[in-house]
């Protein structure tokens, strides 16, 4: 009897034995296969078993969570959705996640291993952690001047602090609700299926993810390159370019909308947005003086994150000929700019020729709010001298104080911008893009305060400055307005 026994006890052991390698073997040699089945729901129950970070605009909390009594517990929440969607993005259920809440998934989601003092202990019980916030450096009545200026129209702001690259202000419109998108429901789907079909792009970030050609306002980086490279040495002399302005190798001639460009300074030429003189000049700067400068201005780089992925501003290096580097000169052809990219050259020439790394996070903190992680202020390039700064501050003051630029003007401060109307479709048929670009200071401050680019897409028909000036330039103005009084309040 005690030989059976014994028997039937090393039987036992031999098959705890294989039961605990097979355990063994499934938690390390076949875990992934494991984790990646979709059939497994427990990563999903625990992923939205207790609320989400918050993220923030200022001291306003922007985003929240839903306790829904379901399996998959809390749904993220967006109190005002459509007006801070272009920060947000969406975390759904559903769908993932996208821009602001994917950039910072692990720490809203409590799984980022820098809210954890002993990651091993959590590694062994499975434990997470309460989620984290995201602080933004947004703020919060610049958005909403955005917003507002806006008004629904078909196209996107970009404001900046020059001095630091912090983004003041991100909004593209149309908008949406990204609160539709939380669940896993038939509503989330039909929601999904309703703005993936919509002509209209509403989930499209139109001021990072979309690049449009920048028309005159990119006549500032051509000013720069012409000025940089000694091209030109006085603003205020005549120049050679007459106008009407034959495209070289063709027998196109490049016209004015403005009066009084033929042979006009620089400066006159800023002011009045003569096309001629800027297509003339990016040709004597040459192909590789004026893409050098572009890319130190932010063109042609790859990998620029804010932590959300920004789309690549372009001016073509393998332009073919004299006549297409004229065009591109005056951000025709080929040249195609996000908001924020010209939001960066209009910071760089407010910060004396420091373009800063635009950031939208200004720190992260655990659910305690203690600091976990802060973003510093880097500087990207120096595109262009003090100098050369200073020349194209002065003349954009007077493209607002005398130019297409008036209706950006504001009381008790000085306002430097630059407006533009961009052609496009087959045979410039299409209505054409506006925009403004400018920065803005507080009389008796030291320097701008901060830098803002406004596109609009369905512009008035004309195909001059004016639809620019008239009607970026108010959005413009509306934006730079915010942050001045909520510097003069004291508030930042």
């Amino acid at each position: 009897m005690n030989r059976r026994v014994r028997r039937l006890a090393a039987f036992c052991v031999l098959l705890l034995v294989a039961l605990l390698a097979n355990a063994g073997r499934i938690q390390t040699v076949d875990r992934g296969d494991y984790a990646g089945n979709p059939a497994d729901r427990r990563p999903a129950i625990a992923r939205y078993g207790q609320p989400r970070g918050d993220i923030l605009a200022g001291t306003e909390v922007i985003t929240g969570s839903r306790d829904t009594g379901q399996r998959l517990r809390y749904e993220r929440t967006y109190p005002d959705g459509p007006l801070w969607a272009p920060v947000t993005g969406f975390a759904s259920q559903r769908y993932g996640t996208s821009l602001l809440e994917a950039a910072e998934d692990e720490l809203l989601a409590g799984t980022d291993a820098r809210l954890d003092p002993f990651p091993l202990w959590r590694e062994l019980t499975g434990a997470r952690h309460p989620g984290g916030s995201v602080r933004t450096t947004v703020l919060p009545a610049a958005q909403r001047a955005a917003f507002a200026a806006l008004a629904g129209r078909a196209g996107a702001v970009a404001a900046l602090e020059p001095a630091t690259g912090k983004i003041l202000a991100l909004v593209s419109s149309p908008g949406y609700d990204p609160g539709e998108l939380s669940g896993n429901g038939p509503a989330a789907a039909r929601a999904w299926e309703r703005l993936a079909a919509d002509p209209g792009r509403p989930m499209l970030n139109r001021a990072l993810g979309r690049t449009y050609p920048p028309g005159s306002t990119f006549k500032i980086v051509t000013a720069a390159a012409a000025l940089e490279h000694g091209v030109v040495t006085d603003v205020d002399a005549p120049t050679d370019a007459p106008s009407p302005y034959v495209l070289p190798g063709t027998v196109t001639p490049l016209r004015d909308a403005a009066r009084g460009c033929a042979r006009a300074s620089l400066h006159r030429a800023i002011v009045a947005s003569c096309n001629t003189v800027l297509a003339r000049l990016g040709v004597r700067t040459g192909l590789d003086r004026m893409a050098a400068t572009a890319r130190d201005f932010g063109f042609d780089q790859d990998g620029l994150t804010v932590p959300s992925p920004v789309a690549r501003s372009t001016f073509r290096t393998g332009i073919g000929d004299e006549a297409q580097l004229a065009l591109s000169s005056i951000g025709q052809y080929d040249t195609a700019a996000t908001p924020l990219q010209m939001a960066m050259v209009a910071a760089a020439v407010a910060a004396d020729g420091d373009l800063m790394r635009p950031y939208l996070v200004d720190r992260v903190t655990d659910s305690r709010g203690r600091t976990v992680a802060s973003t510093p202020p880097v500087l990207l390039h120096r595109p262009v001298s003090p100098r050369t700064a200073a020349e194209l501050r002065r003349m954009m003051v007077d493209a607002v104080r005398h130019g297409t630029g008036s209706r950006a003007a504001l009381p008790g401060a000085t306002v430097g911008g630059k407006t533009g109307t961009a052609q496009h479709g087959v045979d410039n048929a299409r209505t054409p893009y506006a925009w403004f670009i400018g920065w803005a200071r507080r009389d008796g401050e030291p320097g701008p305060e901060a830098a803002v680019a406004v596109v609009l897409e369905e512009a008035a028909p004309r195909r001059d400055d004016i639809a620019g000036g008239g009607q970026a330039a108010p959005v413009a103005r509306a934006v730079l307005e915010a942050v001045l009084r909520d510097r003069a309040a004291g508030r930042h």
